[in-house]
């Protein structure tokens, strides 16, 4: 009997090695037993040594793979075993995978099938909660999943959430994001998880405004949404008084029949005062605060404009305020400027001589429960607030424009801009200052592959280090 000891629940590097030595080695399915370690083994159970496969090599299909990967993560005890036993009749019968009404193969299919739903189900029902206030917040969510898929769908929060450090607790492990990469810890109890947050009596007030009853379907809605997922939810309070009320709704909606609809009342929105004199970054400042050009200024929280030196002999722009900086009033502030401080320093430049700002003023975002999620501005947006960036351009004058992004690259040169085909060389601007463009440092943050972030990081830090050797010898040849 060989008994196979591997490492943790989702150890699959572990058994795949494991279950090609075996099989090479011949070793029915029915001799080999499977266990975690630190569990505990059966008694008299023999120190087993390490199996050596013998040379040689077999092919099963990349299908059967994929299989396994998912279904490895399946809490059914005996997933081990049940794979190796596919594994071992896929080598007689390598069209096996395709016979759907086969035991093996359909409870196979099933678990993974479940690891999948269960992946969905926590992109779905996990709801952060604010721990702290802005520069210090911190966002924690609890969620219990059936199986073990928190590494799995780690990647989705960190994409969707970049520019928001987050924790999600959970019994089994628990995923961490600082901005930069996801980490995994050991699990912990539901009384470390925080509970309701400054935010929750929103989100809830948003969920009953909602909340149709002419299109409630409660079996589709329970199907989609069960029960066990409530108790984590901040809606879950008023969604029984919602249904039991749903009738009663909907009978009154039909007796009062269709209203005529309200005609639209255009607010005249006050002027912005635009101050006479020669410009300065502070009267800028103040006149950029009242800012009426676009709509976004009506649900952004304030302007944030640009901060740094006048004399400042590179200018950084970027493409617009994210959730901190809209919150702080002041630009790369959160994690895309945690990183930008990073590369500035690697690149041998002091961010304390740099004037930083961005093509847009506003934050520009559409809400997502509790969370906002940050869109890019359109044409006219950028187009709206150029007036801005050439206006702290005349009052900054610096040597050397740096466009961040392709928002950036659009007010920088006043047209679409590829970043790609313009990156790496100087370009010079109708008014004689010279431009660089780039990435911005958020792209960086949203890229899911470590080898991807870290070669991109590398590039934009070149990027910079060529701005600062543009300086270094402008002020050579002055």
């Amino acid at each position: 009997m060989h008994h196979i000891i591997l490492d943790d629940e989702t150890d699959f590097d572990g058994w795949r090695k494991a279950a090609r030595a075996l099989a090479l080695s011949d070793v029915k399915p029915s001799d080999v037993t499977w266990r975690i370690a630190g569990d505990a083994p059966e008694l008299f159970e023999p120190a087993a040594p390490p199996l050596e496969p013998p040379p040689g090599t077999f092919n099963v299909p990349a299908r059967f793979v994929e299989l396994a990967e998912m279904a490895i993560l399946h809490r059914n005890p005996e997933r081990f075993a049940l794979l190796y036993r596919l594994l071992w009749r896929l080598r007689q019968n390598h069209d096996l995978l395709d016979i759907a009404t086969d035991p093996d193969v359909a409870e196979v299919a099933a678990m993974a099938k479940a690891v999948r739903r269960d992946e969905h189900k926590m992109h779905a029902f996990v709801r952060f909660r604010e721990v702290g206030r802005e520069h210090t917040s911190h966002f924690v969510a609890w969620f219990e999943p059936e199986h073990h898929i928190v590494e799995l769908a780690a990647p989705f929060f960190a994409r969707r959430f970049a520019d928001m450090p987050w924790s999600i607790l959970t019994p089994d492990v628990c995923a961490h994001w600082d901005g930069h990469a996801v980490s995994i810890t050991p699990g912990v109890a539901k009384s470390e998880a925080p509970t309701a947050d400054r935010l929750e009596e929103t989100w809830r007030r948003y969920y009953a405004s909602i909340f149709n009853p002419a299109r409630l379907k409660v079996k589709a809605m329970q199907a989609e949404m069960p029960k066990k997922y409530w108790r984590n939810l901040p809606e879950a309070s008023l969604i029984k008084p919602l249904i039991e009320g749903a009738e009663r709704s909907t009978s009154a909606m039909i007796e009062n029949g269709a209203t005529e609809p309200h005609k639209a009342q255009k607010r005249p929105e006050p002027p912005m005062v635009r101050r006479k004199g020669q410009d300065d970054i502070e009267t800028l400042r103040e006149e950029a605060a009242d800012c009426r050009a676009c709509p976004l200024y009506k649900n952004a929280t304030q302007t944030v404009f640009g901060e740094g030196p006048q004399t400042a002999r590179i200018m950084l722009v970027g493409e617009q305020p994210g959730d901190k900086e809209d919150l702080a009033g002041k630009p790369f502030v959160g994690p895309a400027g945690q990183m930008l401080d990073r590369a500035l320093e690697e690149a041998g430049i002091d961010r304390s001589t740099v004037y930083v700002t961005n093509a847009v003023k506003h934050f520009k975002f559409v809400p997502r429960g509790k969370i906002r999620l940050h869109q890019k501005p359109n044409t006219p947006e950028i187009k709206a607030c150029r007036q801005w960036y050439e206006r702290e351009l005349a009052a900054i004058k610096p040597d050397l424009v740096v466009a961040m992004g392709a928002t950036a690259a659009q007010s920088v040169f006043g047209k679409i801009t590829p970043i790609n085909k313009n990156r790496g060389h100087p370009i010079d601007l109708d008014d004689g200052t010279r431009a660089l463009v780039t990435v911005h440092p958020s792209y960086l943050l949203r890229l899911p592959d470590a080898d991807a972030k870290a070669q991109e990081y590398r590039r934009f830090v070149q990027d910079l280090k060529i701005a600062a050797d543009m300086l270094r010898k402008s002020a050579h040849a002055a």
